[in-house]
């Protein structure tokens, strides 16, 4: 309410107030580990994050929306609410009953995973919108769209908060047959600026990198 068009352009005036609250810190000895639940505690970035994608996809063809294990399963329901559309659940094997698994993919840290899908939620034509918090290599959002078009179903766009451009997902979606979907971002590391361990308004004292692969 109140915006621009042009405010909602990644990198633009919106993303920067978002990028404003999310911090990275060192995390699964990754440098810059980008914390979403910066935003989430933020009510007003955290409803303008929603509003970006309400928005983008208000006017577009889309049966349903599908989250991602598991930020995913965050910022999709509202978005699916929203465009009051069906939220299915993209879950990693093992956490979903009555579920048709893809193939194993190679998650974005470390190690194989596959994911699951419920039984039934893509039909023959049926188009689909994807939404995770974070693209780095693409490798779970690859496995995301495979099994969606393994199913008959088409996906329309995979949507993200933020995207690691350096890390170049596109190549990876080219590679695997999916040049044709689009990746759309938010934000990117360009603008994501906040040290987590340097700004004092963080609380951090006896900060570990506890992270483990997922």
């Amino acid at each position: 309410p109140g915006t621009s068009r042009a405010e909602y352009e990644p990198d633009g005036p919106i993303a920067r107030r978002i990028a404003g609250v999310t911090p990275y810190f060192p995390f699964k000895k990754i440098d810059k580990f980008y914390d979403i639940g910066g935003f989430l505690r933020d009510p007003e970035a955290f409803a303008l994050v929603v509003e970006v994608l309400v928005e983008r996809y208000r006017n577009v063809e889309i049966d349903a929306i599908f989250g991602l294990d598991a930020r995913g399963f965050v910022l999709g329901p509202p978005v699916a609410l929203a465009l009051r559309k069906p939220f299915y659940m993209l879950r990693k094997r093992g956490k979903m009953p009555n579920a048709v698994h893809g193939a194993a993919y190679s998650k974005e840290y470390a190690g194989t995973d596959a994911l699951g899908i419920p039984r039934g939620a893509v039909r023959p034509g049926d188009k689909a919108l994807i939404v995770d918090d974070l693209v780095a290599t693409g490798g779970t959002l690859t496995a995301a769209v495979d099994l969606v078009k393994r199913l008959g179903g088409t996906v329309v766009e995979c949507a993200c908060v933020v995207e690691i451009t350096v890390l170049d997902a596109r190549a990876k979606f080219a590679h695997a047959g999916h040049a044709d979907v689009p990746i759309w971002a938010l934000m990117s590391e360009s603008i994501l600026t906040l040290d987590g361990l340097a700004d004092p308004a963080i609380p951090t004292e006896g900060y570990v990198d506890d992270g483990e692969a997922h």
